[in-house]
């Protein structure tokens, strides 16, 4: 699955190939996984569980990047790469820039309307990632 494609990005700048770590990828599994269970705590506001959704969405897709041996600072990057690292949908694709998208407004310029309809979207596609970055083996180092 999209070894090419991933190793042109390391060419044009956007990735670096760095050899997986069982450590990190265990701690980004484990952090991402307490953040999405924290995102579906309807207690707390609708802007703190869109943050917590969108950084476990964040995790996971690092988490899978690293896992092939990539690296990115690049969140945008990160999340592209999704459709070469575990095979997410256009769809879902989709709703991980939306959302980042939507971060970017709350971080930048203030922005707390988090439109419900989203959240409950990320969450959704974030449990789908979960899934997929779960079915990987962890990097033997």
């Amino acid at each position: 699955m999209g070894k090419r494609e991933l190793d042109n990005l390391v060419e044009r700048g956007s990735l670096a190939a760095e050899a997986p770590s069982r450590i990190e990828f265990d701690g980004m599994i484990k952090s991402a996984r307490r953040g999405l269970f924290d995102a579906q705590n309807k207690t707390i506001e609708t802007d703190s569980q869109f943050d917590l959704a969108i950084e476990a969405a964040h995790k996971f897709a690092l988490a899978a990047l690293r896992h092939r041996g990539y690296r990115s600072e690049n969140r945008i990057t990160v999340y592209q790469t999704l459709a070469h690292t575990v095979g997410t949908s256009p769809a879902d694709l989709q709703i991980f820039l939306k959302a980042h998208n939507e971060r970017n407004l709350a971080a930048y310029q203030g922005r707390l309307d988090i439109d419900t309809k989203l959240l409950v979207d990320l969450i959704a596609a974030t449990k789908r990632l979960e899934a997929a970055s779960s079915n990987l083996d962890p990097p033997k180092n």
